[in-house]
């Protein structure tokens, strides 16, 4: 499994949620990281998303 890490923030800069998540892919972990926005209510807010290898999966302006 690779470690993923996901960040939303505030309009701000501040930082609202930072995690990582496991998954054996990148399109596995790109659901898993739409499910966890979704739960939190922060699909609209501020995030990003990437790889392991730095590559960004998700981005939100």
């Amino acid at each position: 499994m690779k470690t993923y890490k996901l960040t939303a923030f505030e309009a701000n800069g501040e930082k609202i949620i930072e995690e990582s998540i496991l998954a054996d892919n990148d399109h596995s972990a790109k659901e898993m990281a739409e499910k966890r926005l979704s739960e939190e209510n922060l699909i609209d807010k501020t995030h990003r998303f990437t790889s392991p290898s730095g590559k960004l999966l998700l981005f939100h302006p």
